[in-house]
């Protein structure tokens, strides 16, 4: 390609993109919280991840504001070079603490961490089991890590197992526990006792486990087990963990390259998570989950997450249904295809222990008005 065939390639992708109804673009949302004005408009947000509301919360400012003074905007360098902290250290304790293993490892990012522990776990010899509605973090980093990679159709145990049995060599399973766009739980135990049964390696994805599930220790007996998560949702700042064995976790600072090959976390960042994980792990963590799960089942009774799917189906009908609630002040983003899959386009709500009742219940009425068809008791 000519230096001249680029501009009209890009143009080409790009009406497209535009042609097909997908066209996206940055909004300016200026908030703290739910409440603020998105492009200039005053909305309440059902958007955000931040599900029991951390980010704004004194202590995990304040901590953020004392590791600012004390170390500075940044890290300067990687981990394994003079990037890390004693708060990277304190952190990674009390979080392999918090998931009951031996160890952890925070990244930049959860996406990052995905890439890592894949990338680091998998390869040629090894076959990456995932379900078919994981992030695009956990697809990608399958694709890198040039393992087999075999996907079983979403929650069907008979299918992963065999998909295992089939597995020439080691195995690695790996699957959200609450999956992002639907906000559905994977079952863990059976998921887990398949692990078991094949020799496998467990890899979870717990970024959006706020409500659950919580594994109990006996769910991992017998299996080597990796427990992802980040701390931008649950823990309101920004980043993301490994925890796991020493080893898996020895294995992972000396080659995930995700984590080797770029700047350490803040200390910012990594004081606030520490700080918002005091707060999950005490008695005002209980009562904001307790708040959220209040939340949810105003919305939907039973559904096992705060991330409620109101699935329309056709694109037009998600955005135009978006459009209809930020008329009346209410923030939810309408997601459509390549995120989901077509025919599948929604309103994605995220709740959080934020939102007052009086908030919450203007959106059900307004869907309600809309006719969006919110899940039922059983989740789906």
């Amino acid at each position: 390609m000519t230096d001249a065939g680029w501009p009209a390639w890009l143009d080409q992708r790009l009406e497209a993109i535009e042609q097909e109804g997908r066209w996206r673009a940055h909004r300016t949302f200026d908030a703290v919280g739910p409440r603020g004005h998105l492009d200039g408009r005053e909305v309440v947000s059902f958007a955000s991840n931040d599900y029991l509301g951390l980010t704004a919360h004194p202590a995990v400012v304040a901590a953020a504001h004392e590791a600012l003074d004390r170390w500075g905007a940044g890290s300067g360098a990687a981990r394994l070079v003079t990037g890390t902290r004693p708060i990277h250290a304190e952190l990674e304790a009390e979080l392999a603490e918090w998931k009951g293993t031996e160890a952890a490892i925070v990244l930049p990012t959860g996406f990052a961490t995905n890439l890592g522990v894949l990338t680091a776990l998998g390869g040629p010899g090894t076959r990456i089991v995932s379900d078919e509605l994981n992030h695009a973090s956990i697809i990608d980093g399958a694709r890198l890590a040039r393992a087999d990679v075999a996907i079983w159709p979403h929650g069907d145990l008979d299918g992963l197992d065999r998909l295992l049995a089939e597995a020439p060599g080691r195995a690695l399973v790996v699957t959200d526990s609450v999956f992002s766009m639907d906000g559905d739980a994977a079952d863990l135990d059976a998921v887990a006792a398949a692990c078991r049964d094949h020799g496998a390696l467990l890899v979870i994805d717990e970024a959006h486990a706020v409500l659950g599930p919580d594994p109990s220790p006996s769910t991992f007996e017998g299996v080597e087990a990796v427990r992802v998560g980040t701390l931008s949702k649950t823990l309101g700042a920004l980043g993301g963990f490994a925890a796991g064995s020493r080893r898996v976790i020895d294995l992972l600072v000396n080659t995930a390259r995700s984590a080797i090959f770029t700047t350490a976390l803040s200390p910012a960042d990594a004081a606030a998570a520490r700080a918002a994980l005091a707060i999950v792990r005490g008695p005002e963590g209980t009562e904001l989950r307790a708040r959220l799960r209040h939340h949810v089942d105003a919305l939907a009774p039973g559904h096992p997450s705060p991330i409620v799917p109101v699935v329309l189906g056709d694109e037009d009908a998600a955005v135009a249904a978006a459009a209809t609630l930020a008329d009346q002040g209410l923030f939810v983003p309408a997601i459509r295809p390549p995120t989901v899959a077509p025919g599948t386009s929604r309103l994605r709500v995220t709740v959080s222990a934020a939102h007052t009742d009086d908030e919450v219940a203007r959106l059900r009425a307004a869907l309600d008005d809309l006719g969006a068809p919110l899940p039922g008791a059983t989740g789906r």
